[in-house]
């Protein structure tokens, strides 16, 4: 019996264990400055929405950035789509860098391209 039931325990922290790995690998704004930045540079390579979260690449001051977009389908519904600002363009990004001095990555809530913003957070700022 207590076999059963040390067999049946160690099941149900496996399956937990299972089931909060796509929770962690999801990790919000948590790795990120709570302080808000600013950057302008040129696109260096396109707006991706084939990821969960849309994706492009800036280069500021001989620096290429990740850029973290909302995700995909909210990016889209912003009118940030694929194709929509060419290679090459200069654009203003604002959002939360990551914490980590040396990874220049940003989680971003607004781009502006020209005259035009898409606010991709418009609930965060």
């Amino acid at each position: 019996m207590q076999k059963q039931s040390l067999r049946l325990l160690s099941a149900c922290f496996g399956l937990v264990s299972v089931l909060s790995i796509p929770m962690q690998a999801h990790h919000g704004w948590g790795g990120n400055s709570g302080q808000e930045t600013e950057l302008t540079g040129t696109l260096e390579a396109p707006v991706s929405l084939a990821g969960p979260h849309a994706t492009m690449k800036i280069r500021v001051n001989g620096q290429v950035w990740d850029i973290t977009l909302a995700p995909s389908a909210r990016t889209e519904r912003a009118g940030l789509k694929e194709g929509i600002i060419p290679l090459g363009a200069t654009v203003t990004v604002l959002g939360h860098r990551n914490k980590t001095a040396s990874r220049f990555e940003m989680k971003t809530e607004k781009v502006t391209w020209g005259n035009r913003v898409f606010n991709v957070y418009p609930d965060r700022h």
